[in-house]
């Protein structure tokens, strides 16, 4: 199980649930939620969609593991959707999506919040785009929806310098809308999501489509151009010592 599915009040709340691993993203994680993203889009009981995480983490990014893996297996199992499916899914989401950040978030685990409506986070959580450490480039359509959330200097500093930053300073930045204690973070989400879900299922994903139809093309090109950096910095010299020295720790 990698995914748990809680419905209340038109609110389906998401909890990715690889807390062993911080919840970070195998491709088995990414199929799932993607299939719950699509399941909750059709689904005519559900208003709002949730995405939190079990444990400490929201999530830990990509699984190292799985992009050592993807470099030297030329047989890879990659899943049904993988990670542009999860993209697509974000992009095409019609309904209200809240994200809860409980706790760490790195990779995806900071670029998804990208696309959401509403972002929460705990106050003790803390976030980070670690591309340059690893020396790649950036994932998730976030050269463009960084930007636009945040503006170009907090968007350039969070993608470029691989450094955590904190509930107050993503706040600042507007990255997040809400810093909460801890303890009742996912209570806060739900309360505003309950708002939400009050309202008529076909009216919000108006004013959501209405919101993101003219992003829409201007996300697909810089999905498109990041994945064409991403592949061609994937396994090059700087990105094959960064993961050497990832699993080198691991070991030691």
């Amino acid at each position: 199980m990698t995914l748990l599915i809680d419905d209340e009040n038109r609110v389906r709340t998401i909890t990715l649930d690889r807390p062993e691993a911080l919840n970070a993203f195998n491709e088995a994680l990414y199929d799932a939620l993607t299939e719950a993203l699509l399941a909750a889009a059709e689904d005519p009981e559900v208003a709002v969609a949730v995405i939190t995480g079990a444990g400490r983490a929201f999530s830990a990014g990509q699984d190292l593991g799985d992009m050592q893996a993807r470099i030297t297996d030329p047989d890879f199992p990659a899943g049904r959707h993988g990670f542009p499916g999860l993209i697509t899914a974000l992009t095409d989401f019609p309904k209200p999506l809240i994200c809860a950040v409980n706790g760490v978030g790195l990779g995806i685990g900071a670029t998804i919040l990208g696309y959401a409506d509403l972002v929460f986070m705990s106050s003790t959580a803390r976030l980070k785009c670690p591309f340059t450490s690893l020396g790649v480039a950036p994932e998730a359509a976030s050269s463009y929806l960084l930007p636009q959330l945040m503006g170009r200097q907090n968007a350039a500093w969070l993608l470029m310098s691989s450094e955590w930053v904190n509930a107050a300073d993503a706040l600042r930045m507007g990255l997040v809308w809400r810093v909460c204690e801890p303890e009742d973070l996912l209570a806060e989400a739900r309360s505003h999501a309950n708002v939400l879900a009050s309202r008529p299922i076909p009216s919000l994903m108006a004013v959501k489509q209405t919101m993101v139809e003219p992003i829409r093309s201007e996300i697909t090109a810089a999905t498109a151009r990041e994945y064409a950096l991403f592949e061609k910095l994937m396994g090059a010299a700087a990105n094959a010592e960064a993961l050497a020295d990832f699993h080198r720790g691991r070991s030691s």
